[in-house]
């Protein structure tokens, strides 16, 4: 019932070193495993997706208040746009997740109280919205940078879960969102499937990091 495309895709995962973190991204990681256990679970994927869409909803905003400032430029103010859409569309992507992880942990019903599902994760969440977004305005690259290191941690992390939850492979994955998302099979192919798209994603925000800036060859 395994995928083998996917599977060899989690083997990949897991034959490659963990991304070095900096200094914002190792406390994020490091708060999360006080709050939440070290040990990976589904209700800590959870919160992690809450956290995870944020850098693109604040890439999304900077955005469009540049185009605000750009638009006479409008050759300029497009390249500005397709970076919106871009961003938009794995934001929307980590979205599914979100909704995919929210159906998973209301199945096995590991709950950690209202302060730790609820009131810190909109915390973290606002803080790593306002920390990407600040960094985006003043220098995109760092901004790339922090979100490929949890991109990349998320990938591994969800890539050593299934390793360690060989009972996924069994288990069939029924979901309101099949039609929207694609349509696993099991638990298992659905995570590696989810891990491969927070790989994905590192890859992009570490192309991103050399072409941080918009450049403004359009004739006056």
């Amino acid at each position: 019932m395994n995928d083998p495309k996917l599977v060899k895709e989690q083997e990949k995962t897991l034959e490659t070193p963990r991304m070095k973190a900096g200094i914002p991204a190792k406390m994020l990681f490091v708060l999360m495993d006080l709050v939440y256990g070290k040990t990976a679970n589904l209700s800590k994927f959870l919160v992690l997706e809450i956290v995870a869409r944020m850098p693109y909803a604040a890439w999304e905003n900077v955005s469009y208040v540049a185009i605000t400032h750009t638009h006479g430029k409008p050759k300029f103010a497009r390249k500005i746009h397709d970076e919106v859409l871009h961003a938009r569309a794995e934001q929307d992507n980590e979205t599914w997740h979100l909704l995919i992880l929210e159906e998973l942990t209301g199945k096995t019903k590991k709950h950690y109280g209202f302060l730790r599902m609820k009131a810190i994760p909109q915390i973290l969440a606002f803080v790593y919205y306002q920390i990407s977004w600040i960094l985006y305005a003043i220098k995109p690259r760092m901004s790339y940078k922090l979100n490929a290191e949890f991109e990349d941690h998320a990938e591994h992390e969800y890539m050593q879960y299934v390793k360690d939850h060989p009972e996924h492979d069994s288990e069939l994955w029924e979901s309101a969102f099949k039609d929207d998302y694609g349509n696993f099979e099991t638990v298992s192919n659905l995570l590696r499937n989810i891990g491969l798209d927070e790989r994905i994603h590192k890859q992009r925000s570490i192309q991103l990091i050399d072409n941080a800036r918009f450049s403004d060859d359009e004739e006056d």
